[in-house]
């Protein structure tokens, strides 16, 4: 018998996060977005960093503009990818 790779992605999606996790992690994704609007209302200035660092691409003619942030990028990715091992262990 032939099992569809959704139906295959299905079942290891349940056998890998229960229920009870991932209404976890939707509250706490949600707190942290709340956490990050709140800081990019009240201090703006938190992020200021965020397209200036070596390696961000910014092109700018005429009436379009093109921003891509390569180096802001990997550092989010690097500092997440550290508190989540630390959230995993902990």
């Amino acid at each position: 018998m032939r099992l569809s790779f959704c139906y295959f992605k299905a079942i290891v999606f349940r056998l890998l996060v229960k229920e009870d996790d991932m209404a976890r992690w939707f509250i706490l994704s949600g707190m942290l977005l709340v956490a990050i609007g709140v800081l990019i209302q009240f201090a703006p200035w938190v992020f200021n960093w965020f397209g200036k660092l070596p390696g961000d691409i910014r092109i700018e003619s005429g009436q379009s503009k093109v921003f891509i942030p390569i180096t802001s990028m990997i550092i989010i990715s690097i500092v997440l990818t550290i508190l989540i091992n630390l959230f995993r262990r902990w």
